[in-house]
C-alpha cells in the first residue's frame, strides 16, 4: 500500500515550467511508461542537426546508468515561430520497471528530461484517474456541489426556478438582436438545477453534458474495476468536506464515477421532459445585447455562488441571479439529430446501469431514451449547414447560443451511437422481463437495424467526403462503431443490415489507420492535428487505438495508444502536460474562474488546491487575449511567454498554420478546460489500465 501510494502521488507531483536556454531538449511521457511494453520512446528536439555517433543515457534515481545507447532516427523536424527549425529525433530505451528516471544527452549538461516513473499500468495512472473525478466534481452547479479547497458553497441555486425563453436572434457579431424586450419569455418556469458546468465559464449545455454522461456511463459498464462499481442511482449527496492524502480537502477518495454519472443524468432528466416531448437546451447566458443593458455570464469574473444575489440583483444582474433556460422547441417537435442520438444513448445506458437497482427509474429512462430518438430530425442534410457567427436559423444542428461556439455538422454518429445503446437495452429488458408497453419498439432488432443504417449514412456521408474525425464531441464515431461491432457481434452478425460485423469492424479500424498515417508524417508521431481541441484529440485517438488493439490483438496499436496518450502528457514540442495535475509541468494559468480565484496558480505545493484532472484545450491556432474585471493575471505582468519559442509546424498537415501553447488565463484557445475535453480521459486511463472492457454486454 505504501509502494502504491507513493508512486501515484509521484506521478501527480507538479512544478512551475522550466525551459532552458539551451538548443537540445529531451520531451518524455510525464505520466510514465508501462513497463510490460518495451521499448519506450521518448524525444530529442535540438536546434542543430547532431553529429554521428551522439548519445543518450536512462538514469535511474540512485544515479545510476540503466541504459545508453546512440540518439536514434531522425523522425522529422518542427519550425518554431521565430523561424528556428528543431531536428526531432527518437529515443528508443529499455529499463527496468518499479523505478523512476530522467533522460541525459551527453556533451549537452542542460538537456535533461523531467523525472518519470516505469511501472505496470495498475500504479501508473490510478491517481490521473482519480484527478479527473475531482475536475467533474468541482465542476458541480446547485446545491449537491462537493465541498473541497477550490468550492465552499454551492451556486445557482436559483436555477431551480429558471424562467424558459425561446432561442433569440443573433446579429453579425454574436450580441442578441431583440426589439422591445430583451428576451421572448414562454411563461414556463423549469427545475433547471444541477448540472456541471460546461468550461471556466458557469454556462451549463445538452450539447456537452451529454457526450461527458455517455462517456461515463460506457465508462462504468465497460470498466467497473476502474470507474465502477455500478452504484443504484441515488439523490445527490450533501456537501461533504474530506481528506485524501494529505491533498486539498474534498479531494476523491475512490475514482467510482457512478455518482458524477447519476449526477448529469439527474440533470439531463430536467432538461427533457418526457410528459410534453420538450427539450430545453441551454441554461445561462452568454451574449450580450446590442440595445440592452443586461449583463451576461462572460462580463463579469466571480465565484459561482456570488450569482444568486449579484449587485443585490439589479436590473443590469436580472440574467445574472435569475438565469434563462432556452427551449429547443415547441412540445413534440422534432428534436436536432446530434443531441437526439446522445441523449438517447444517455438514457438507454441509464436503463442498463439501473436496471436491477433502481427499476423505475430505469423504466423511464427507457422510455425517454426512446421517445426522443422517435424526435430526431433526420430530415436535415449532412455535414449540415455551418456559419461563423449569429443564429443558425436553417439546416444546421442545434448545438448552444451561440451556434458558433459549438459548429457541430455531423449527427449520423450520434444516431449511431444513440440506437447502438437501445438495442443492448431492449435485450437486457427482454430478458429481464421489463414490460414495453408504451415504448415505440420493444424488438432490439429495430435498433440495431437503425444503427447500421447510420453507420453507412457516416460513411458515406462523413467518412469517404474526407469530414472524418477522431474521438472528440463534434465526432462519436470512433466510439459509435465499436459498439455497433460489439452489438453486431452479440446478434451474431445478421443479415439484411446496410453493415457486417466485418464491414464496421474494417471501417473502424480505417479510420484508426488513418491516424497511424498522419503520425508516420509528423515529428512527434502524433495521430491528430496540433491545432485543434489537442487534447480532447489526444485522449480520444488514445482510447481508439485501445479499441483497435481489443479487437485485433496487434500490439502495434497497443503501442500507438501509449503515444499518443503520452504526446498529450509531455512528449510534444513543448514539454507540457495540457492536463493540470498530471505531469511534472502543466498549466497554470488556466482560464477557469473557480481555480483562477480560489486555487494556487504555480502548480506548487502538494496541499494547496490546484484543478486536478481539467483537461485544458492546449495548443492551438492562436493564443486569445483579453481581461474581465477580477481576474488575476496569470503569469504575472511582464512575466513574458516562455513555450512560445517552440510553437511550430511540421509542414505535414495544417499547411501554414502554427501550433501555438501559451500558459495564460487570458487565453481560453490554450489553457480553458472543459468537460467535454477531459471526457476522453477517465476512459484513456481505464482503457490502459483494464487492457479490456467488461464483457457485460456481450
Amino acid at each position: 500500500m505504501l509502494r502504491i501510494a507513493s508512486l501515484a502521488c509521484l506521478a501527480l507531483l507538479s512544478s512551475a515550467p522550466s525551459i532552458h536556454a539551451a538548443s537540445v531538449y529531451v520531451r518524455v511521457n510525464q505520466a510514465g511508461y508501462e513497463a510490460a511494453n518495451a521499448p519506450f520512446r521518448a524525444f530529442l528536439m535540438s536546434s542543430a542537426s547532431l553529429s554521428s555517433g551522439e548519445t543518450f543515457s536512462v538514469v535511474n534515481a540512485a544515479g545510476k546508468t540503466s541504459y545508453s545507447a546512440p540518439v536514434g532516427a531522425l523522425l522529422g523536424t518542427w519550425s518554431n515561430s521565430a523561424k528556428l527549425t528543431y531536428n526531432v529525433y527518437a529515443l528508443d530505451f529499455t529499463v527496468p520497471g518499479g523505478e523512476t528516471y530522467t533522460i541525459s544527452i551527453a556533451g549537452h549538461p542542460d538537456a535533461v528530461s523531467p523525472a518519470f516513473a516505469v511501472d505496470t499500468a495498475s500504479l501508473l495512472y490510478p491517481g490521473l484517474l482519480l484527478n479527473t473525478k475531482f475536475f467533474y466534481e468541482t465542476e458541480r452547479d446547485g446545491a449537491a456541489y462537493i465541498s473541497n479547497a477550490l468550492r465552499s458553497a454551492p451556486g445557482h441555486l436559483n436555477d431551480e426556478h429558471a424562467a424558459v425563453y425561446q432561442t433569440p436572434p443573433l446579429d453579425s457579431n454574436d450580441m442578441i438582436d431583440t426589439t422591445g424586450t430583451p428576451l421572448t419569455a414562454t411563461g414556463q418556469t423549469i427545475d433547471a438545477s444541477g448540472g456541471w458546468w460546461d468550461a471556466g465559464d458557469y454556462m451549463k449545455y445538452v450539447e456537452t453534458v451529454s457526450y461527458t454522461v455517455a462517456l461515463q456511463e460506457i465508462g462504468i459498464r465497460d470498466f467497473p474495476g476502474q470507474m465502477g462499481p455500478r452504484a443504484p442511482f441515488s439523490p445527490p449527496a450533501p456537501p461533504v468536506a474530506v481528506s485524501w492524502s494529505g491533498k486539498a480537502t474534498g479531494a476523491p477518495s475512490t475514482s467510482d464515477f457512478s455518482g458524477e454519472a447519476a449526477f448529469g443524468i439527474s440533470f439531463l432528466m430536467k432538461m427533457w421532459d418526457d410528459n410534453t416531448r420538450t427539450l430545453y437546451y441551454q441554461v445561462g447566458n452568454s451574449q450580450d445585447w446590442d440595445n440592452f443593458g443586461y449583463l451576461s455570464d462572460y462580463d463579469i469574473w466571480r465565484l459561482p455562488q456570488a450569482d444568486d444575489d449579484w449587485d443585490g440583483c439589479s436590473t443590469d444582474a436580472l440574467f445574472i441571479c435569475h438565469r434563462p433556460a432556452f427551449v429547443a422547441g415547441p412540445a413534440g417537435s422534432p428534436i436536432s439529430p446530434n443531441l437526439a442520438g446522445r441523449l438517447a444513448a444517455d438514457f438507454a445506458l441509464c436503463y442498463d446501469l439501473n436496471r436491477s437497482s433502481q427499476p423505475a427509474l430505469a423504466q423511464q429512462c427507457l422510455k425517454n431514451a426512446e421517445d426522443i430518438f422517435a424526435l430526431a430530425n433526420t430530415s436535415l442534410t449532412e455535414p449540415a449547414a455551418s456559419v461563423d457567427s449569429g443564429t443558425c436559423t436553417s439546416g444546421c444542428l442545434l448545438t448552444i447560443i451561440p451556434f458558433d461556439g459549438y459548429p457541430e455538422t455531423v449527427w449520423s454518429d450520434d444516431m449511431e451511437l444513440g440506437a447502438t445503446e437501445l438495442y443492448f437495452a431492449l435485450v437486457h429488458a427482454n430478458q429481464n422481463g421489463t414490460s414495453t408497453a408504451g415504448l415505440p419498439h420493444s424488438d432490439p432488432m429495430f435498433y440495431l437495424s437503425q444503427a447500421a443504417h447510420y453507420a453507412k449514412i457516416y460513411i458515406q456521408n462523413v467518412y469517404d467526403a474526407g469530414g472524418a474525425d477522431t474521438l472528440n464531441l463534434y465526432d462519436v464515431s470512433g466510439l459509435a462503431h465499436f459498439e455497433l461491432y460489439r452489438a453486431l457481434r452479440n446478434a451474431g452478425n445478421p443479415s439484411g443490415l446496410a453493415v457486417t460485423e466485418s464491414g464496421i469492424r474494417a471501417q473502424f479500424l480505417q479510420q484508426v489507420n488513418d491516424a497511424v498515417a498522419l503520425a508516420g508524417s509528423d515529428a512527434w508521431q502524433f495521430g491528430d492535428p496540433w491545432t485543434d481541441d489537442t487534447t480532447s484529440h489526444g485522449a480520444g485517438v488514445s482510447v481508439m487505438a485501445s479499441e483497435a488493439y481489443s479487437i485485433t490483438g496487434t500490439a502495434s496499436y497497443n503501442t500507438w495508444s501509449q503515444r499518443w496518450l503520452g504526446n498529450i502528457l509531455g512528449a510534444n514540442a513543448w514539454g507540457s502536460s495540457f492536463i493540470v495535475g498530471d505531469g511534472t509541468t502543466f498549466p497554470n494559468c488556466i482560464q477557469h474562474q473557480v481555480a483562477n480565484l480560489a486555487g494556487v496558480l504555480d502548480g506548487t505545493s502538494g496541499g494547496t488546491p490546484i484543478l486536478w484532472g481539467a483537461s485544458t484545450e492546449g495548443p492551438a491556432s492562436g493564443a486569445t487575449s483579453g481581461v474581465v474585471g477580477g481576474m488575476i493575471l496569470c503569469p504575472p505582468k511582464g512575466s513574458g511567454n516562455p513555450f512560445k519559442v517552440f510553437d511550430g509546424n511540421d509542414g505535414a498537415y495544417n499547411a501554414g498554420e502554427t501550433a501555438v501553447y501559451k500558459d495564460n488565463v487570458q487565453s481560453y484557445s490554450t489553457t480553458e478546460p472543459a468537460i467535454d475535453l477531459t471526457a476522453a480521459s477517465f476512459l484513456m486511463w481505464s482503457w490502459r489500465m483494464a487492457g479490456e472492457p467488461s464483457c457485460w454486454n456481450e
